[in-house]
This record gives C-alpha cells, structure tokens and sequence, in this order.
C-alpha cells in the first residue's frame, strides 16, 4: 500500500515568484525575509521523500466558468499545462507542464465516488496559481507526478465546509488504500481573510486579524470541531470577501485528522494577507 508521509498547507500567494526572484531597486523590502520562510517551508516537503504529490486547489475561474462549475473535480491527464496568460502577465509566473499520476488519479475517481462523493473528472485540466504557487515554493523542481483535486470556493451554491472536511478524510483513506509501493504528499492552498476589490483589500495586515488568529490555532492543533462550530457558508463572509478560500484550509484539517497538532507551524504577516504554512508527518518519521 501506499505510505502517506507528508500533509502540507499553506496559502497561495501568486506574488511570491516576482519577489522572490527580483533584484536590485525592484527587490521589495519583505522579499528576503518571505523567501527565508518558504525555504524553511521547502524543507518539510524535502524531508519526506514524497513519490507523488496530491494538489488540491482551486480553479480562479480560469478553465472553470458559470457554464460548468463541478463542487469538486480530480485531474487524470498525463501532463498539466500551466500557466494562464493573466498569471504570466499579472504575477510574472512562468509556463510549466507538470506531468500526472493517471493511475493515482483513476483510483481516487473510482473510490471516491463509491465512497459517496460524485466527483468530476478532466483529461484536459490546465492548472493555475492554486497549484503551480505551492509546486514553486515547496518544489520548484518540478520533478514529481501530481494529481490536482479542485474545489469550488468561488461560485455558489458552495459546499458547506462540513463537506470540504468530509473530503479530506476520504482523501487520506484513499490515499493509505492505494494499491501501490508509492509516497505520497498531499498539498492544500488556500487563504485566511481575504478581501479582493473591496475596500479592505490593501492595508496593513489582512483585512481581519482576529480571524487569522482563530484560524491559525485551529489549523495549528487540529480543532476541527472547534473551527466547525464557529465557521460557516455565511460567517466566512465577514473575515473578507474572498476568504471562503479557508475551506481549502479545512480539507486539509481533514486529511490531517482531529485533534493533530501540526509538525510546522509558521506565518508571515504581509501588508494584504497573512501567509501561512502547516505540515504534518503522518507517521512521526520525518518531523
């Protein structure tokens, strides 16, 4: 069977590469410090020895539309192309092709949906920020097959975050079920508050603190059942209008399990938005 060995979740933040890789006058001032950061982060990946990477993200409308918009959708192409020519443009983020795990991906599609969730399926995903930005800061090699699971975090009627933590748990089972001598990593993005073109987009800090703060404990120490009684479909509005993105964070939560306390733990207050990352060693081997 397969030897789940890494649990990795972080935000996404699509500016990262521009900072990281500037220099001279265009260098910002926070670049070091977030580059600093993400190579600790790299580390917790890198001491897995993962095999396979399991990306789970979100479409930020790019392939995805209002003509078709599955709630949850698992990639089984043999390559990924990425990324779209707004990312490239607004963000600097460069073309990759990421080569797929078909059968990993066959085996979660097919017991999956005996496990209740009616997924969706694409042989021609092309992937965006949501997981090229985590294989640029954890693995910017880019060496290692992956299987993208999409959710839908941006066009309602959502699943309830219930859900998102339901998936997660499926995802680990399935995961330690897989009928292969393969390790694997499963890697979620996704955002604490957040607020797109509204008017606490830009500031300080994120446009809700206290908000990062709970999310943060729970995220830290598994409170799966803490974060739940407090979060929902319409509570997520009020931390800012993008931070339904958290759901991401609570699949992870799922794939983590209740109650375990991450391995990693660490967090980078940057001017819009609080960037976060988290890994848990299933086993204990690698922590």
């Amino acid at each position: 069977m397969a030897e789940l060995v890494a649990v990795i979740a972080s935000t996404h933040h699509p500016f990262y590469y521009r900072a990281s890789t500037s220099t001279g006058e265009d260098r910002p001032p926070f670049a070091d410090e977030w580059v600093r950061k993400v190579e600790a982060f790299r580390q917790t990946l890198t001491r897995a020895r993962p095999d396979v990477l399991v990306m789970v993200g979100s479409d930020h409308f790019h392939q995805l539309w209002l003509d078709n918009m599955p709630q949850f959708l698992v990639g089984k192409a043999p390559f990924y192309d990425a990324n779209f020519y707004n990312e490239e443009r607004e963000f600097g983020l460069p073309r990759m092709v990421l080569k797929g795990q078909e059968d990993l991906s066959a085996y979660l599609l097919r017991e999956g949906l005996d496990a209740g969730f009616d997924l969706a399926f694409s042989n021609e995903l092309r992937i965006d920020h949501s997981i090229t930005c985590p294989i640029i800061t954890l693995r910017p090699e880019a060496d290692l097959p992956i299987v993208p699971v999409y959710t839908n975090i941006f066009a309602p009627p959502l699943p309830r975050p219930q859900r998102f933590v339901q998936l997660g748990r499926t995802i680990r089972q399935l995961v330690e079920s897989w009928p292969a001598d393969r390790r694997v990593a499963v890697i979620g993005t996704g955002h604490l508050s957040l607020e797109l073109g509204g008017p606490r987009q830009f500031g300080p800090h994120g446009p809700d603190p206290e908000f990062d703060r709970k999310a943060v404990e729970w995220i830290s120490t598994g409170d799966i059942e803490g974060c739940l009684s407090e979060v929902t479909l319409d509570s997520l509005h009020l931390p800012g209008n993008a931070t339904h993105g958290f759901m991401d964070f609570m699949l992870m939560m799922g794939v983590a399990g209740e109650g375990r306390k991450a391995d990693y733990v660490d967090t980078y207050d940057l001017f819009h938005t609080m960037e976060a990352y988290f890994t848990w060693y299933p086993s204990g081997g690698a922590a």
